[in-house]
């Protein structure tokens, strides 16, 4: 039996900085309702249901317009839950997707209409071992990489920045963009002058990556507002300000206890890693726009 995780915080008011509009959070998951989608029983968490309309309330809260949903780990390659949200709400969501390598162009087709504009791999290693269950690999890479960039999309890879090495000529073989989660996970007790950081920076100066500044509270050792991982989003955002964007991770599935993150919080750090209005507004909503192929929002 898996761990119940625990609900997310409700919302708690505007952030401390002014919000550009068209403001996007990449990272977000929906769960349920479970009457009609069921998670896998082969998961690595229990966690309270997170509708669309619960998101929506979070978004209104903080100014966002957008939100890119990534079929959790929960559901592995189901991503019904994911197509429902993306139908409902066309003009506020856009989605990535989790395929295993026997998907079909009939289905990439169906999600790309819909919304979806890349799929997740899940290569996040702990001492070797996969931290969590289900979720694409690179067979999906190899499978999928060629078909996808036919279509604009783009390949989001969970990873641990010390293993990026090992897979790098494989994503290098493929004309396709490159999106590094959760800032290549990185310990804070480490140093952007990391090697392996250094490299997913070097990364960034080439057109094809890409990276989400998202999970501060996840790579913190000191906890809210995270100081401690400032200095890696501001290595990554003066690498290519071009090529990043912000996310939450709301429902931040994997907490147990009293730790639950603000998402105020989680967006408040923004104004820690820059003070430029310009880039703010590229990692809210120019970049993301880009990405995931939003229609840019009306200037104020």
């Amino acid at each position: 039996m898996t761990r119940p995780c625990a609900a997310p915080l409700p919302p708690a008011g505007k952030p401390l900085f002014a919000v550009p509009p068209g403001s996007c959070d990449c990272h977000t998951h929906l769960l349920g309702p479970y009457d009609r989608h069921p998670p896998n029983d082969e998961r690595g968490y229990s966690a309270p249901e997170a509708s669309s309309d619960h998101l929506i309330g979070l978004m209104d809260s903080l100014g966002l317009d957008r939100a890119v949903i990534v079929t959790p780990t929960a559901y592995g390659t189901n991503n019904a839950v994911l197509l429902e949200a993306l139908q409902r709400h066309p003009d506020r969501f856009g989605g990535v997707a989790v395929l295993g390598p026997e998907a079909t162009d009939r289905e990439i087709d169906r999600l790309h209409a819909a919304g979806t504009r890349g799929i997740r791999l899940n290569l996040w290693k702990r001492n070797g071992v996969r931290v969590w269950p289900n979720g694409a690999g690179m067979e999906s890479f190899d499978a999928l990489a060629p078909r996808l960039a036919e279509r604009g999309w783009h390949v989001q890879i969970w990873i641990n920045v010390a293993d990026l090495p090992e897979i790098l000529p494989r994503l290098r073989a493929v004309p396709i963009d490159i999106v590094i989660d959760h800032m290549g996970r990185i310990e804070a007790d480490k140093s952007p002058a990391d090697p392996n950081f250094a490299l997913l920076c070097d990364l960034m100066r080439n057109d094809r990556f890409w990276c989400k500044l998202c999970g501060s509270d996840r790579l913190s050792l000191k906890g809210a507002p995270y100081h401690d991982v400032v200095p890696f989003a501001r290595a990554l955002i003066e690498a290519n300000p071009d090529h990043v964007v912000w996310g939450s991770d709301w429902p931040h599935v994997g907490y147990f206890d009293d730790r639950m993150p603000r998402d105020r919080d989680l967006l408040d750090v923004v104004a820690n890693w820059t003070d430029d209005p310009v880039v703010v507004r590229k990692l809210l909503a120019d970049n993301p726009a880009r990405l995931y192929d939003f229609p840019r929002a009306a200037a104020k």
